[in-house]
Parts: C-alpha cells; structure tokens; sequence
C-alpha cells in the first residue's frame, strides 16, 4: 500500500487467477478472481474513507477454492491501511472489522473463522467467541478441483434442506461439531490416525448434506486410495473448491501424485502458523 495523490489505484496482476476474458474492441483484460479481490479491498477502503491510494495485491490462494482467500484479502488490506493511516486497531479489531466488511459483501454469509484465522494465525475454536488453542503444527495436502464454488448459493442450499428436514440436519450438524472437539486433542497428542478417521466422517456428513460434487469426491477417494491419506475431506462451503488430504509420515509425495492422477491441483500447507504481519 502507497501514496497515490489524486489517484485510486487496485493492483491483483499477481494474483492466482482461474481464467479471463478479453473484449477485443478494447483490448480489456477481465477477470473474474481479480473482480472479486478488488470488491474487497475497495470495501475496506470505503469502510475508512481512504483516498490517495495504490493497493497491490499479492496471493498464491486460489479464489472462491474455499481456502480463505478473500478473508486473507480483507484481513491484510486492513492490516496495512491500519499502519499506512495510522488507525490504532488492534489484531482483535482487526479481525472484528474484517468480518464485519467481509460479511457485508457477501450479503451476510461470511463466517467469522475465515477472517479470524487470517488476523490471529494458530488455530482457534470459533463458536460464540474466539478461544485460542495452544497445539502443533500439522502438514497436510490441498487438492484443488479448479472448478470455482459460490458460497452463497451452497449456504442457501443447506439451509433449504434445514428447512425441509431438521429432524435429519440438525443431528448432522451436532455430529459436525462433535468431531470438531474431538480433534483437538487428537491434534494436541500427535494421533494422525484417529484424526484421519475423524476426517473420513466428517466428509460422509458434508456429503449428506449434499455440499460434495463428483471432482471433490474424485479427489478424496484418490487421496485415501492411491495416496494412503489418513484422512481426506472436503473444505470450505462445498460446490467446488477443494479438499484438504492427511499424509502418514513421508506420504505427501503419493497424495500429491494420486490428486494430479484424479485430474486435481496439488500443493503442500503448514497449519497452525502466524497471522497477519506487517512486512
């Protein structure tokens, strides 16, 4: 983020982008991804009445993958405009902020634990407030369908089905969150195959509730068969997106090769590392 007098300027050239169009009356580049990263950090600036400003963004996640990427955007816009103007925000109302803007737009479906994550780092238990839970660091395997995912409308799909059968819904989200809890000290003693278990079941559950398209369960039934993963799900909102896959000790290589086999993307991430940070 700089001064730029007079001007207003959103750079996401390096951004991960997912395909484009071109108007070839006016030599135009559109983006779909770069669209939706400007809409972000031009809510953050509106949010404070910035002006004057060139904004570069710089991000190896894959948009609307259900990675996070644009709370990661949110969170770290804020955190500079935070330093560039001098506002005096805290980590904690930086992560409040961001939610706030992030949640307003995507008219109201934004969770608070995408954001959080991005401002606070570590890992976290969000539920009716944000308790940071002190456990190691975990490798695991991202594969990614490439095929984009709309929040909104799985949301909206969920909550049909809630609707229409909460006798069914509500038991498989209780089940949800009791894995939820039930990983954490699994996590905290170093148990990778209880916790592939865990994972395994919760994927069933999202399955259930009809969030899983065939390319997410190619790449989950890839990583658990040819990959020997421990455990291999699907994140984020569904529809699209990606899977995150739990190596055994020396196995990212063969989940790696199992993904790129069932026609997915894969690379390796760390959980549990920092938050924002001001480079």
């Amino acid at each position: 983020m700089e001064s730029m007098p007079g001007r207003m300027e959103v750079d996401a050239c390096n951004l991960v982008l997912n395909g484009f169009s071109v108007d070839l009356l006016t030599g135009r580049i559109c983006s779909e991804g770069a669209l939706q990263a400007v809409r972000y950090v031009s809510a953050v600036l509106n949010e404070f009445g910035s002006k004057d400003l060139r904004v570069k963004i710089q991000s190896e996640i894959p948009p609307a993958a259900g990675l996070g990427s644009s709370a990661a955007i949110v969170v770290a816009t804020l955190a500079a405009l935070n330093q560039h103007m001098n506002i005096g925000l805290s980590i904690e109302d930086i992560a409040a902020q961001a939610y706030s803007i992030e949640k307003k737009v995507q008219q109201g479906m934004a969770s608070p634990m995408d954001t959080a994550l991005a401002a606070f780092g570590g890992y976290l238990q969000v539920s009716d407030r944000i308790q940071k839970l002190d456990l190691p660091e975990l490798d695991i395997i991202v594969g990614y369908t490439e095929k984009q995912h709309d929040t909104k409308s799985e949301v909206q799909k969920v909550q049909a089905l809630l609707q229409r059968y909460p006798d069914v819904i509500k038991p498989i989200f209780n089940a949800i969150g009791t894995i939820s809890v039930r990983a954490i000290p699994l996590i905290e003693e170093g148990n990778l195959v209880e916790l592939g278990r865990l994972m395994n079941m919760n994927h069933g559950l999202l399955e259930a509730i009809g969030v899983c398209t065939r390319e997410l369960s190619d790449l989950v039934y890839a990583a658990r068969d040819a990959g020997n993963a421990l455990g291999a799900k699907l994140t984020g909102a569904g529809g699209g997106g990606c899977i995150i896959a739990l190596p055994s000790k020396g196995g990212s290589s063969s989940i790696t090769a199992a993904i790129h086999q069932a026609h997915g993307r894969a690379f390796s991430v760390r959980t549990g590392c920092e938050g924002v940070r001001l480079e």
